[in-house]
């Protein structure tokens, strides 16, 4: 199921704006000629300098120096040498922000996925960073990918309907725990986290998540 990818001008945005924006489009890896894809259903937003929970938030280490570069790319990372993370680098260059793909709802080469990950629900192919990774079969080779060109990219249609997309704190971290950066699609059985509203987007809660990165500025 072919699409339309993101252009490199979506993540050169506020990180803010493109977590939120990235919920419920279609993330899809080619292989070998076919597609193993999913919805992204949950992300968190780091932002450089501006956040002690970024990698990069002490300056570019060896790790970290992809966030640093063009918006676009892949920041792909081993997580207590055991899980890949899978990151998107957001931001003009030099700003060092990024978000996280914490979980997918599997829609093209579920096969592939459970021949990874097991033979389990759908639902739980993808549920999590590490799942995330090893599901669609990334790992430190895919460091540094162009989402506008390279294998892996993001489908341009449009996200899911407003008013879908919750805010609340990032999970699994010790630093800036309070921040509302995480962005979940309400109701997927795939989130990885609290599903709960606990920062509500829309309606009267869309501005939230902006305010805090006005008052980061």
């Amino acid at each position: 199921m072919r699409g339309r990818r993101l252009s490199r001008d979506f993540f050169a945005r506020h990180v803010l704006d493109v977590a939120r924006e990235l919920i419920g489009r279609r993330l899809v890896f080619e292989r070998r000629g076919r597609e193993v894809a999913g919805r992204i259903v949950e992300v968190e937003a780091y932002r450089g300098p501006h956040d002690p929970a970024s990698h990069a938030f002490r300056g570019p280490t060896e790790r970290s120096a992809i966030m640093f570069g063009p918006p676009g790319h892949t920041y792909v990372y081993l997580s207590y040498g055991m899980h890949h993370c899978l990151n998107v680098v957001t931001e003009p260059e030099g700003e060092a922000a990024a978000v996280l793909i914490r979980a997918l709802e599997p829609t093209d080469g579920i096969a592939s996925m459970r021949r990874r990950r097991g033979n389990m629900a759908v639902e739980r192919l993808a549920r999590g960073p590490g799942c995330v990774t090893r599901a669609l079969g990334l790992d430190l080779r895919h460091n540094g990918l162009d989402l506008a060109s390279g294998p892996l990219w993001i489908d341009a249609r449009p996200a899911c309907a407003p008013g879908r997309t919750l805010s609340g704190p990032r999970i699994g971290i010790r630093a800036a725990v309070d921040r509302p950066w995480r962005f979940v699609l309400e109701g997927s059985p795939a989130v990885s986290g609290p599903r709960r509203r606990t920062g509500g987007m829309p309606p009267e809660g869309r501005a939230l998540a902006s305010r805090a990165a006005r008052d980061l500025r």
